[in-house]
């Protein structure tokens, strides 16, 4: 298969190039970013070519693994699913439910294989514990923490400079993250009520269509001291916890692209593609209205 990149910042540059073009199952074709100059240098450093025209590196490649903030992704998505290349897409979809609705009705009109790439739903250990609780069944009720300290001071992360993190905020960012977990295992969310705490810190209450129930804590703000994830579950079978990422997002990223390849191949669904990135959006976006409302949002 092969594959271009559609990005050239932090996140392109330190993960999917190097993942493009070590990938065992991947011709790594070339580089697109809105900046040409960075394109050329970002492909130069892998032995690939910079695009400076997207439709001319659509026409040469199979798929596109998409690196670029969630107001920008949509529109791309959306032209390369229609030139016929099979999407590895970043979360969010997008940042509004029609946006998100465009790319998951493209994918299915153009019959393109999607994955989403939640880091965690593809890390070697939570991929077999999330499996496992989904078919134990059971759980009554379960608990996410996603505390970043992106912006908190002292922070040395390399996306604070992130217009799109700082607009949207921990909700939109690291919110996606956890419910990519919780989703599966707990079931579709029907309700949600969001409640704001420091800065831009939310918690969010959940009701799944099973009958549990799920609290979420998302921060960019935490003190550096202060910040972590975890996740557990409560139920029939007792307590379990989502096991501690014990890798980077290189590897995970290896996993999402095997998914892609797998089902383009098939023709089968990932269940992290572009339909499930939509139910992430909309729930993202209930939790907003909550948020102004100060009530339960149905979803």
């Amino acid at each position: 298969m092969r594959i271009g990149l559609l990005g050239t910042g932090p996140w392109a540059e330190r993960v999917h190039a190097p993942v493009l073009a070590d990938h065992p199952g991947l011709e790594f074709a070339g580089v697109w970013g809105r900046r040409p100059e960075a394109a050329t240098a970002l492909g130069a450093a892998h032995g690939v070519s910079g695009y400076a025209d997207l439709d001319t590196l659509l026409s040469e490649v199979d798929a596109v693994s998409i690196a670029l903030p969630p107001s920008v992704q949509a529109d791309l998505a959306v032209r390369a699913a229609e030139a016929g290349c099979h999407l590895l897409l970043d979360k969010p979809v997008a940042l509004t439910v029609p946006d998100a609705r465009r790319v998951a009705e493209a994918v299915r009109e153009h019959k393109v294989a999607s994955v989403v790439f939640f880091t965690v739903r593809f890390g070697g250990d939570q991929i077999p514990w999330i499996e496992q609780q989904a078919a134990l069944g059971g759980w009554f009720t379960g608990r996410s923490d996603w505390l970043g300290s992106v912006f908190a001071p002292g922070s040395s992360s390399p996306y604070s400079a992130s217009p799109w993190r700082q607009e949207k905020g921990a909700l939109w960012d690291v919110g996606p993250h956890a419910l990519s977990v919780l989703l599966p295992v707990l079931g579709d969310a029907t309700q949600v009520t969001a409640v704001a705490g420091p800065l831009d810190t939310l918690h969010l209450v959940l009701r799944h269509a099973g009958g549990a129930s799920s609290t979420l804590a998302l921060s960019l703000t935490t003190p550096v001291a202060g910040g972590g994830t975890g996740m557990e579950i409560r139920g029939e079978h007792g307590v379990a916890h989502l096991p501690e990422r014990g890798e980077g997002p290189i590897a995970a990223l290896h996993r999402a692209l095997d998914a892609l390849h797998e089902s383009a191949r098939t023709g089968e669904p990932h269940p992290c593609g572009a339909d499930f990135g939509l139910r992430v959006v909309e729930i993202l976006a209930a939790a907003e209205r909550s948020l102004e409302s100060a009530g339960p949002v149905d979803v």
